[in-house]
């Protein structure tokens, strides 16, 4: 059973938010929305060559809901809060989502984007509980 949201949870949710908002952030989850799709390994590979700015750019909006996932697998952020206004989290993961074993398989690290997948498989859970197929609406759009 979820615990209730406090205040804490609301200013948490707040400050990542104006994290997303810093220039650079910006940039770099605009382009993700926009360009990162790949389905194998090769395409990962032409989308975001290593020393690249869109590896960069990857790397920053990858790594930053990686960690805002740590938050909610840890317990220290309300999931039904953040699930409420944080679907880029879902975004991130979905577009991840297809090369994720090739890429823990090339970091040699198993455990590589392990909270965002957690998080992310939990967050299409909680869109199918809230109605029914809502899940593969959700797929179609963000894939």
């Amino acid at each position: 059973m979820a615990t209730q949201a406090t205040h804490e949870d609301a200013n948490l949710i707040l400050r990542l938010y104006e994290i997303r908002r810093e220039e650079r952030m910006r940039t770099a989850r605009d382009w993700y929305a926009r360009s990162f799709r790949p389905k194998t390994m090769q395409e990962f590979g032409s989308i975001a060559p290593p020393g690249s700015s869109e590896n960069t750019y990857m790397r920053q909006v990858t790594s930053y809901y990686e960690m805002v996932a740590s938050f909610l697998t840890a317990g220290l952020l309300n999931k039904q809060l953040f699930f409420q206004s944080g679907a880029e989290l879902l975004l991130c993961y979905l577009r991840l989502r297809p090369i994720l074993p090739q890429l823990r398989e090339s970091f040699v690290n198993p455990q590589a984007f392990a909270n965002l997948e957690i998080m992310g498989e939990e967050y299409l859970a909680w869109y199918d509980q809230k109605q029914a197929g809502s899940k593969d609406a959700i797929l179609a759009r963000m894939s």
